[in-house]
């Protein structure tokens, strides 16, 4: 790699930017994301750059929450940020002077996750499952970034894995779908259930939160099942149960060398990872995945900045 690049982390709430160079990521800058406008967002995104460029910065990486055509750098759908449309790619370009790539926050996570503490791709098929507010993915094969045809590929939120097919198919609704992983186990799924075990438990931990008029969330269930409480363990196990599901047709999808959980849910340490790897082996197809390792993130909350900054490494490569 020739100078720094840096990479830039796009959420609903933050922007996350930090340079790399050769293996080391630099300090981060953070920031509440500016969603008035498009405008005052690709205002935003300039500024954070040039907050950490060096003199020597050959490349700007870009992780967003939208769907994006990694040829033009648009954002074909964007949901929790005003850039639906917007020639992200060529606009930053000028006004940085540099190369920027622009590609799904999921997706160059993930490629940072096939990469290890030293920066060394260590797995070259790997899929990766973001659990918080949603659930979304990215999928690496041979080593690179797999996009698909509309640059959708793995968005593992809206597979479909539990549907009442007794009767007709029913009508879509809406995203989340009924039955998709994202709707039965997303941070939403899990509120619901800690709400439900509070109005069934009263004394439990969560009850007495419930009774004290504060909101019972998912959050919560964590850290009690982690102090021990056995009604929020009991739920968190049942989550990870259904990523587990997820995971296993991840599995039998892609057969890849390493499935990782990503996102909020990683916080939850074992008490997600251990049903989510027995419900994942229970359900793979027999013989399949016994070379896949199922672990949560190494790189944590740096995972999306870190991918950025390595999709403008890799992107830089590839034009060389």
């Amino acid at each position: 790699m020739t100078g720094q690049v840096v990479g830039v982390d796009l959420g609903g709430t933050k922007v996350i930017a930090a340079g790399l160079r050769e293996q080391t990521l630099g300090e981060s800058v953070l920031v509440p994301t500016e969603t008035a406008s498009a405008r005052t967002l690709i205002e935003q995104l300039v500024s954070v750059v040039e907050r950490v460029r060096a003199d020597d910065l050959s490349a700007v990486g870009i992780g967003i929450p939208s769907v994006v055509d990694f040829e033009t750098g648009r954002a074909v759908s964007s949901v929790n940020v005003p850039l639906a449309d917007v020639p992200i790619r060529a606009t930053l370009g000028e006004r940085l002077r540099v190369p920027v790539f622009v590609d799904n926050d999921a997706t160059v996570a993930a490629l940072a996750e096939a990469h290890d503490e030293e920066l060394r791709l260590i797995a070259r098929n790997l899929v990766m499952i973001t659990v918080g507010t949603g659930i979304g993915g990215g999928i690496v094969l041979g080593g690179r970034i797999y996009r698909g045809a509309t640059g959708a590929a793995g968005e593992l939120g809206h597979t479909i894995v539990g549907m009442d097919l007794s009767g007709a198919v029913p009508a879509p609704v809406r995203f989340a779908h009924p039955g998709s992983l994202e709707f039965v186990a997303a941070g939403h799924a899990l509120d619901a259930l800690a709400t439900e075990v509070a109005d069934i438990h009263p004394e439990s931990e969560l009850g007495r939160l419930r009774a004290s008029g504060k909101p019972v969330l998912g959050a919560d269930a964590v850290r009690a099942a982690q102090d021990g409480d056995p009604d929020a363990a009991r739920i968190v196990e049942v989550w990870g149960e259904r990523v587990g599901v997820g995971i296993a047709n991840a599995i039998n999808t892609f057969d890849p060398e390493e499935v990782v959980i990503g996102g909020g849910a990683a916080r939850a340490g074992d008490l997600l990872l251990t049903p989510a790897k027995r419900v994942a082996r229970s359900y793979t197809l027999p013989g399949v995945g016994r070379r896949t390792t199922i672990r949560l993130a190494r790189h944590g909350v740096r995972s999306g900045v870190l991918g950025a900054a390595l999709l403008a490494v890799h992107e830089l490569e590839e034009v060389r």
